[in-house]
């Protein structure tokens, strides 16, 4: 069948609003061209994020009315740990406001000057608590990784030989964690392979040092492992999570992907001693241990979330709806990172516009001009994300790709949305020509992209 059919049903729907297309570009100048600051209720289809967007089911919702709201001790944190612990093996559960919370927590202890993190790729939050900490972020991704036009299975994988080499030449006592991404956000939502993560663990075991997974969109990736990788096909996707997570020595989570949530996050540890230094600083930034800035019902919700995102229906589709998108598009020759990710399409930038130079930020041109021309929101995600300057010559540093990512949120838009979705980028692409570059009037010193702002290259 080539028909996606939701496993759901509808219970309760939002109206959208539409806009013209002369209002939208009004909409846009006010907000500086930059899609963040756009008004949400000025969007038409939001792709931006697909980060605490998600539509949470009847029994997420009753959780929401069951909860627990005592200050310490809640059976809402008990049942929230319960669910983590079975899929994480990890001792000790520290329940955050969402995913940043548990980086910042985690980075501040274990960070600071003269420290390096390796990753496959940091995506931008993670980066920058690395950075705020003063430790080094440094992404290995594999060579294949980072060529958006050619495909293959596992292109979220680390870059194993890499790996060793830099421990050897940074030294092991520099080196407080290695993590690993999954899905591999930054490199176009692509999974990472379970041999890939056996392999980075036995780097780890031979230098003594602790792995971590970023596990936000750890159930994707475990879809992926299902279908692409030899010896899991007859495995159910919670056997594959839990095989995850055993190789690893604890998890940062921002529960708004995968936990289905529009709030929540954790950080697991199976060290005993890291554990109460991150329970302190959780106490003094987020709250007490069994709320960690959440309400009880935000706990209830997380970890229902957790279950039925491994529900292999849910995850069929899920992965399907990003691959439909995506073959659409690239039936009309619309460059993209390939394969389709999980989450997310990944428009190439370089390849759509490639008369616009990494300095006048193509990747913000055409999201920009999806707003315009269709009130789409989009993120860019190159040189106005990761973009850095050259100490000695302010010359702006460019990553190796320049993409477009368009989200998808969770159970939240239908197959007639994403229709419209396709329709609006592939009008842009046969209009490219007139697109033209930006320049920053505006920039924070950290994670720019959020309250950047910019005007049109004459």
């Amino acid at each position: 069948m080539k028909t996606i059919i939701e496993p759901f049903k509808i219970k309760s729907v939002e109206p959208i609003r539409f806009t013209t297309k002369e209002e939208r570009v009004k909409i846009l100048e006010n907000a500086g061209y930059n899609p963040f600051l756009i008004h949400a209720d000025e969007v038409l289809i939001d792709l931006l994020t697909d980060s605490g967007t998600s539509a949470m089911s009847a029994k997420q919702w009753a959780g929401i009315m069951d909860g627990d709201e005592s200050y310490a001790g809640s059976r809402s944190f008990y049942r929230f740990e319960s669910v983590v612990k079975d899929i994480t093996g990890d001792k000790f559960i520290i329940p955050t406001h969402q995913g940043r919370a548990a980086e910042k927590i985690l980075f501040s202890i274990i960070g600071g000057q003269g420290k390096f993190i390796p990753n496959n790729t940091h995506f931008d939050t993670t980066r920058a608590n690395i950075e705020f900490s003063g430790a080094e972020a440094v992404d290995l991704i594999c060579e294949v990784g980072k060529h958006p036009e050619q495909r293959a299975d596992f292109k979220g994988n680390m870059d194993v030989e890499k790996l060793e080499i830099f421990i050897k030449e940074t030294g092991a006592e520099n080196i407080p964690v290695v993590m690993i991404t999954i899905t591999n956000n930054s490199g176009g939502g692509q999974p990472v392979s379970m041999q890939n993560i056996k392999d980075v663990k036995e780097v780890c075991k031979k230098y003594n040092l602790p792995l971590f997974i970023d596990a936000c969109r750890f159930a994707e990736n475990a879809y992926f492992i299902k279908k692409r990788e030899k010896g899991y096909e007859n495995k159910s996707i919670k056997e594959i999570c839990q095989e995850i997570f055993s190789y690893a020595d604890g998890a940062t989570m921002s529960a708004k992907k995968d936990g289905l949530v529009n709030i929540g996050g954790f950080l697991s540890l199976n060290d005993d001693e890291l554990a109460i230094k991150c329970r302190n600083l959780l106490i003094v930034t987020e709250g007490f241990p069994t709320y960690g800035g959440l309400a009880g019902r935000d706990l209830e919700a997380v970890a229902q979330g957790l279950e039925e995102v491994m529900e292999e229906s849910y995850l069929q589709y899920r992965i399907r709806s990003t691959e439909y998108l995506g073959d659409k598009i690239t039936a009309a020759n619309v460059p993209i990172i390939e394969p389709p990710g999980g989450h997310a399409i990944y428009i190439d930038a370089k390849r759509f516009l490639p008369n616009v130079p990494p300095n006048q930020y193509p990747g913000q041109s055409i999201a920009c001009e999806l707003y315009i021309e269709g009130g789409i929101r989009g993120v860019e995600i190159g040189s106005v994300m990761f973009g850095k300057y050259d100490k000695k010559t302010g010359a702006l540093i460019s990553p190796s790709m320049e993409l477009v990512r368009l989200a998808i949120p969770r159970r939240v838009y239908t197959q007639s949305h994403i229709d419209y979705v396709a329709e609006v980028i592939i009008e842009v692409y046969k209009n490219r020509d007139k697109l033209k570059g930006y320049e920053i009037t505006y920039e924070a010193p950290m994670l720019r992209h959020f309250t950047a702002k910019f005007k049109p290259v004459n």
